[in-house]
């Protein structure tokens, strides 16, 4: 528990509470995604299994595996308390139809899987589709977390007097052109959290991808209307990681690399943190 490190401790005075945490996760990325071996990942939860909340095997990298191994790594986790989420995969499943669907929401419950997370972007399916799948995966007994991007096709924006909560929007035909709608993607998360989704990821793609050219004002409209609980933003980098802590504090959740666990934790929380260099300069939070 936190008396193990000499110099951290969990408390709800201090940045957030032990784990299993609500607030203030720290997803990271499997190691595999950078070739690295079973070994390396047990090196990182033996020394920094406290600071990590969930492991996520990004890109659908699972799909590639053998089941008895990701069976293993998925008990390895477990034992350090860590949850364990796909990547971008089920997209590929629906195209086998439905039942394809929920073989895939069985078999990954099997394998030792925690989340399911669901690319609204990349499935393309009308709203309502969506929220029958958020359901069929709570109905599994597991958790689901829908990712949104901030841009949509136009065709899948509604006509100004269909934006009623609620209300069905029948598909029309894709185009190419490609537009910017924060609301949009607020009022869908929105229905997912009440159909049962427990956190909704934020495509790092035009919002938080590059340090140099945030989204400033997307991210806190997201936060302040799904509320920094609820939500997920990856941190491609410690300057990404630094600003998000130091504008929303430390329990805002994060999505990083295995390689930004200990600069993410230090920036985390006071006592441990507050002498850690910065990475930005002081203009950086004028924006």
């Amino acid at each position: 528990m936190g008396s193990y490190y000499a110099w951290k401790s969990f408390n709800e005075d201090e940045d957030r509470p032990e784990k299993p945490r609500r607030y203030g996760l720290t997803e990271m990325r499997s190691p595999f995604y950078s070739f690295l071996g079973h070994d390396a990942l047990q090196e990182t939860l033996e020394t920094m299994g406290e600071f990590v909340d969930g492991l996520k095997f990004a890109g659908g990298s699972h799909s590639l595996m053998p089941k008895a191994f990701i069976k293993e790594i998925t008990d390895l986790a477990h034992r350090h308390d860590v949850y364990v989420s796909t990547g971008d995969w089920a997209e590929h499943l629906l195209r086998k139809g439905p039942s394809s669907f929920k073989q895939y929401v069985e078999e990954c419950k099997n394998l030792g899987f925690d989340t399911i997370e669901l690319n609204a972007s990349s499935l393309k399916l009308p709203e309502e589709a969506l929220l029958r799948f958020v359901r069929l995966i709570k109905r599994s007994g597991l958790k689901v977390k829908p990712q949104f991007a901030v841009k949509f096709d136009r065709s899948e924006i509604p006509a100004i007097g269909d934006r009623a909560f609620g209300a069905y929007i029948a598909p029309g035909q894709q185009i190419s052109e490609i537009v910017e709608d924060v609301d949009l993607l607020i009022r869908r998360a929105e229905r997912c959290l009440e159909a049962g989704a427990d956190m909704i990821m934020i495509d790092a793609d035009d919002v938080c991808k590059y340090t140099d050219d945030l989204r400033t004002d997307i991210i806190a409209k997201i936060i302040s209307r799904l509320g920094v609980e609820k939500t997920m933003f990856e941190a491609p980098n410690s300057k990404t990681s630094e600003w998000f802590i130091k504008r929303y504090g430390p329990k805002v959740n994060l999505f990083v690399d295995h390689s930004e666990v200990m600069n993410l934790e230090c920036l985390r929380g006071r006592n441990s943190g507050q002498n850690h260099a910065s990475v930005l300069g002081s203009s950086f939070f004028l924006v």
